[in-house]
């Protein structure tokens, strides 16, 4: 494992980031938060199906 190697790595890494738009960070939260809705209503609904199944 070559530290100086993995630093430098990083850094390049970060240097090629950068902070996104209001616009593109409201873009990513409205779909980050439709899929949270989503997966949530599939486990409502596989739970509400398994409850009505006698075990």
């Amino acid at each position: 494992m070559d530290v100086k190697l993995d630093l430098t790595s990083y850094v390049r890494v970060l240097k090629l980031a950068s902070t996104p738009s209001w616009e593109e960070f409201s873009k990513i939260s409205k779909i980050a938060g439709a899929g949270i809705v989503l997966v949530g209503l599939l486990g409502f609904m596989i739970y509400a199906v398994m409850s009505f199944i006698p075990a």
